[in-house]
């Protein structure tokens, strides 16, 4: 595995959101019009995926906010 990242071939998983989606997610989140199984179901991911999302922006908004 070493070697592999030494020549950048071990990348992990691929995110399920591009930046674009993950964009348009939180428009569509902030909206309201939509519960989270729903949204799930619009973008082909998992709720996991959206509630994931979730944490990960209110994450970084603290983070904003601690600074």
């Amino acid at each position: 595995m070493a070697i592999a990242r030494a020549k950048g071939r071990l990348k992990g998983n691929e995110p399920k959101l591009t930046r674009t989606q993950r964009s348009h997610l939180y428009e569509v989140l902030d909206g309201g019009a939509y519960s989270q199984t729903e949204i799930a179901e619009l973008f082909g991911v998992s709720r996991a995926t959206i509630y994931r999302e979730t944490r990960r922006r209110a994450a970084a908004k603290q983070q904003l906010v601690a600074v």
